[in-house]
């Protein structure tokens, strides 16, 4: 790249300081290259010109060239507008602007030549555009052009005068500056081996950056975004994949060749119940793993219910045979101390010393559990982020178990990592299912195992749909179950009553439930609640001391009640398909029958009402997973958010460019089976971009 585009922002003319401050604060951006990467979100077609007799109020955008042969004022107060009597000599067009009035009626001329730009209506029998765009004829480049191009902005931008229009002249000034400095090339130097190019056949880097703000047709805006959609993942999957093969060639991993007296002990006398084939198969891959001298690296999925836990407690077993000490952490007290529960339980009077370090062990019994830790006494630890504090040092640690890996942020994770002088061996465990594309861009560098069987006797819970008009009806639901001896979660959005949102709330329903089934006995969780109070509530109804949980999503991980057969999920409109089928998966942990049901208003959004659909149609978690992928996006790569573009994807979408992802991943293998270090002239392109994206990322792809 030339040195311009490394320059601040603040020095393209029409940006300055003040401008560029709320450009880097609102957008990221702080450089020519920043700003010539931002790309827009969509174009609209201004090729064509309308005449005002034409114009009718389903059309989409439209541009009329005219004049304004006058301006009034209406309306006080909020309803105050200003509407412009806007001619091109065929008919007439309101402008109407409901803010920015004293602007319009300074720089506006009446009687001189302009374009509007805007999406016409009716009022009152009259054709309108709210808010056109407005230019003149002789400096419009958008004349000229055949497709409009839209910028994300923010409202601050907007109340400092920053709008799309803005960001467009700034990118016209930004492409116009480079092309009259260095020609069509604009300087821009190709980040792709020309061998790659030729043989994809993409169009060039320089010609697709200026075709993804300014194309002329629509195939020259397609060929441009997947030109750079490609460079994205390429680039991604090159990163991954590349580590992947140092970490297999380099990093060494404690062999567990034996299989001891615990793990023998634990599966021929004290499993609960029989394990599937498919966890005995996720079993049979670890192990391997873990005897191989290298580091283990494995992602263990499986949908609710389906025995990871199980997995991970026998993982943990062979650790201990082999002289190791491992360590669970989980993303919630409640959680940690559930899995505490579990392997207790399992294991009873086995000698595995197995202990607890969350925020709430604190004093006299936290100075013992890390003494016990450090001089090995400790054979496993159940905690929460709690264990990756710097005090906390074990004394030979060879197996880290991850659980709902998503809620760990990579450097969390990664801080567990040094714990040992040797890596410990890393397993990974999931609920949510994870998209075929997002696992191969976001655990490129991990084995995937799968547990794709449900333990016997286990039936699929039945899911229901019902409009919140009808209590009664639920109520005589939740009755029946509880007559039955079973027992009900009733969860809800908010913990207390919103003025703004129209939702249920946990405070408020609980003293509602109480008066409705004053013969039963409530508990009550939210994240608001000391830790101690959470646990106590929880504790009730576990051993069944209440039939009704009322709660907010905090139980939406790891709760383990099998006498509860119910699960009604309050306000389900609210909630994305991921979390819904979570919340679902806390019933039907028991040989019951068990029941989901959706609780929604009745006016839903298309695609709202379509996710309670697939809800009700289906048990699969894949199928789940894929479709809120394509709903919510792929959430961000190093664990931050739940939701948006992932590892700074500025275009390429893992929901829908599949089909992209798997050319990406193909063309990296195949580019590395031949040149493994990389070291070939063609693919020194190929470091040297590398080395420019980790320059402000995060290096994820080290971490698991």
């Amino acid at each position: 790249m030339v040195a311009e585009l490394s320059a601040e922002l603040q020095f393209l003319p029409g940006i300055g300081p003040k401008r560029s401050e709320t450009l880097q604060r609102e957008l990221g951006l702080r450089t020519w290259e920043d700003l010539l990467y931002f790309f827009p979100y969509k174009h609209i077609d201004r090729s064509r010109l309308y005449r005002t007799t034409e114009l009718t109020a389903d059309m989409p955008f439209v541009q009329i060239k005219g004049q304004f042969a006058g301006f009034e004022q209406m309306g006080e107060g909020r309803k105050k507008r200003l509407v412009g009597h806007f001619t091109d000599g065929k008919g007439w067009v309101d402008c109407v602007w409901f803010a920015g009035i004293k602007y319009i009626l300074r720089t506006v001329r009446l009687h001189t030549d302009y374009i509007i730009f805007g999406k016409p209506a009716v009022f009152n029998g009259r054709i309108n555009i709210g808010h056109p765009d407005i230019d003149s004829p002789d400096t419009l480049m958008l004349g000229k052009m055949s497709m409009q191009p839209y910028y994300h902005t923010t409202e601050r931008m907007k109340k400092e005068g920053l709008s799309s229009r803005s960001m467009e002249r700034f990118m016209t000034t930004l492409l116009k500056t480079l092309h009259a400095s260095y020609g069509p090339t604009m300087g821009i130097s190709e980040t792709l081996p020309g061998y790659l190019v030729d043989r994809l056949r993409l169009v060039s880097l320089s010609v697709a950056l200026q075709n993804v703000h300014y194309p002329q047709t629509a195939d020259d805006l397609s060929q441009a975004t997947y030109r750079l959609k490609f460079e994205e993942l390429f680039y991604v999957q090159l990163a991954v994949l590349r580590y992947a093969r140092f970490r297999q060639g380099t990093v060494k991993g404690h062999v567990f060749s034996r299989v001891g007296d615990n793990f023998n002990e634990f599966y021929r006398n004290r499993l609960p119940f029989q394990l599937t084939e498919a966890q005995k198969r996720v079993i049979r891959e670890m192990h391997s793993d873990m005897q191989s001298g290298h580091q283990m690296n494995r992602l263990v999925q499986g949908d609710v219910g389906s025995g990871k836990t199980m997995v991970a407690l026998m993982a943990m077993l062979l650790a201990t045979d082999n002289g190791y000490q491992a360590c669970i952490m989980a993303p919630t007290e409640i959680l940690a101390e559930q899995h505490l529960a579990t392997f207790r339980q399992m294991l009873g009077d086995m000698d595995i010393h197995v202990e607890l370090l969350t925020g709430t062990v604190r004093g006299r019994k936290r100075q013992m559990v890390l003494q016990g830790l450090k001089e090995g006494k400790v054979d496993i630890l159940v905690g929460t982020h709690a264990v990756i504090e710097d005090n906390v040092e074990f004394c030979n640690l060879g197996l880290v178990v991850i659980d709902e890996q998503h809620r760990f942020g990579v450097a969390q994770r990664a801080r567990l990592w040094d714990k040992n002088i040797i890596p410990p061996h890393v397993m990974v465990m999931t609920a949510t299912p994870i998209p075929r594309t997002l696992a191969m861009t976001l655990y490129g560098d991990l084995d995937v195992s799968v547990i794709d069987q449900l333990p016997p006797g286990r039936k699929p819970v039945k899911t229901t749909h019902m409009y919140d008009n009808d209590p009664d009806l639920l109520y005589r639901g939740i009755n029946q179950q509880i007559q039955q001896g079973r027992q009900v979660y009733m969860v809800y959005p908010l913990v207390k009553e919103s003025e703004k949102l129209d939702l249920k709330n946990v405070e408020e329903a609980y003293v509602h439930l109480q008066k409705v089934f004053p013969a039963y006995r409530l508990s009550m969780v939210h994240g608001q609640m000391k830790p101690q109070e959470k646990e106590a509530e929880m504790q009730k109804f576990i051993k069944g001391e209440t039939q009704i949980m009322v709660a907010t999503t905090v139980i939406e991980v790891g709760v383990n009640v099998p006498n509860a057969s119910v699960m009604i999920i309050q306000n389900a409109e609210r909630f994305g398909l991921s979390q819904l089928h979570q919340l679902r998966g806390r019933v039907g942990r028991g040989a019951d029958q068990s029941y989901c049901v959706l609780v929604t208003k009745y006016e839903l959004a298309r695609e709202t009402r379509r996710r309670i659909d697939i809800m009700t149609e289906t048990n699969d978690g894949f199928e789940i997973a894929e479709a809120d992928l394509r709903f919510r996006g792929p959430g961000d790569l190093e664990g931050t958010q739940q939701s948006g573009m992932a590892f700074d994807l500025k275009l390429a979408n893992l929901a829908r460019d599949g089909q992209i992802v798997q050319l990406a991943r193909d063309t990296a293998t195949w580019i590395l089976d031949a040149d493994p270090q990389l070291t070939a002239t063609d693919n020194a392109i190929l470091v040297q971009r590398l080395r420019h994206l980790k320059r402000d990322q995060m290096d994820w792809s080290s971490i698991s």
